[in-house]
């Protein structure tokens, strides 16, 4: 059959949460252990600290293989973690390196909502290492504690899974806060009550991130 015909139809499935989105719905959905098998072929899980980060583009989600900008993960936590340590961030070609400090994102009703760290692949071991063009931005969600004293919230950061954006830079400027004009919420996975795009602010220094 001729690729012109016109009854062909060819269906592009293009991922483009805001951040509001990926800590509300989808890291939501996750932590809550719902929809798990549609939230698989999007975004699945990961210990994105065992692979070259050249290798986690094929293990994206089956929906998302083909993207060539950016990919997704939930990764569980480390067993180091829950003995009080801090996360190990290398692999066997490398490592994951912070860049600036862990910063609040907040939602389109500007409440925080999770936590957002961002950081760089190098590559190589001891003084050979070399900055690669390998980003990341780790997410964690933000729960609150209606039990804080005087019915004050007291903010929770949720330790036992995050998600996480794997992209390269390309030398233009990016909003992963915002889905380019005229592309809405995936139909399969539908945030329905996300309503707007989110900004990143406010340093702070939460613990063990």
């Amino acid at each position: 059959m001729s690729q012109h015909d016109p009854h062909l139809r060819t269906v592009i499935y293009r991922f483009y949460p805001t951040e509001e989105e990926l800590i509300l719905f989808y890291l939501s959905k996750k932590l809550q252990n719902r929809r798990t098998l549609d939230l698989h072929r999007v975004i699945p899980t990961v210990n994105v600290y065992e692979h070259n980060p050249s290798h986690l583009p094929r293990l994206a989600g089956e929906l998302c293989r083909r993207d060539t900008e950016q990919w997704f993960f939930f990764v569980p936590r480390q067993e180091r973690e829950e003995q009080g340590r801090r996360p190990s961030r290398t692999t066997a070609s490398g490592y994951w390196k912070a860049t600036g400090s862990p910063t609040y994102v907040y939602s389109s009703e500007n409440k925080v909502i999770g936590v957002k760290k961002t950081m760089v692949f190098y590559e190589g071991k001891s003084n050979k290492v070399k900055k690669t063009e390998w980003k990341m931005n780790e997410y964690r969600a933000i729960e609150e504690d209606i039990g804080g004293t005087n019915a004050v919230p007291v903010r929770k950061l949720r330790h036992e899974l995050s998600l996480c954006r794997v992209y390269v830079v390309s030398g233009t400027r990016r909003s992963f806060d915002r889905r380019p004009s005229g592309i809405g919420p995936t139909e399969m996975v539908r945030p329905e009550a996300s309503r707007g795009a989110s900004t990143s602010r406010n340093i702070i220094n939460p613990t063990n991130i």
